[in-house]
C-alpha cells in the first residue's frame, strides 16, 4: 500500500513530460486560411507519406513555408500556426 501512495505521489507532483503546447490555435487557424490555402489544402496534413514526424520538422515547414511565399511571420505567428496545425492535424506531444 506505501508503494501505490508514493508512486501516486511521485506521478502528481512531477512535472509533465510534455509541457502544453504555447501558442494561440484560433490565431494559427487565421493565418492559415489567410496564407497557407493557396498553396495546398489540407490534404497535406492527412496524407499517409506524409514527411513531417516530429514538432521540429513542424516548424521547420512552416518557416520554410513563409519564406517559400514571401511571407514575414513572427515567432507568435509562427508558433500560433504551429499550435493550429499540430492541435487540428499531428498532435505531437
Amino acid at each position: 500500500m506505501k508503494c501505490i501512495v508514493y508512486g501516486l505521489a511521485l506521478i502528481l507532483l512531477s512535472p509533465s513530460v510534455h509541457a502544453a503546447l504555447p501558442g494561440d490555435s484560433a490565431e494559427g487557424q487565421r493565418l492559415h486560411e489567410a496564407n497557407c490555402g493557396g498553396c495546398h489544402d489540407s490534404s497535406v496534413y492527412t496524407r499517409k507519406n506524409r514527411s513531417i514526424r516530429s514538432l521540429d520538422a513542424l516548424k521547420q515547414q512552416v518557416e520554410g513555408c513563409g519564406h517559400a511565399a514571401k511571407i514575414q511571420l513572427s515567432a507568435t505567428d509562427t508558433q500560433n500556426l504551429v499550435k493550429y496545425l499540430n492541435d487540428r492535424f499531428y498532435h505531437f506531444p
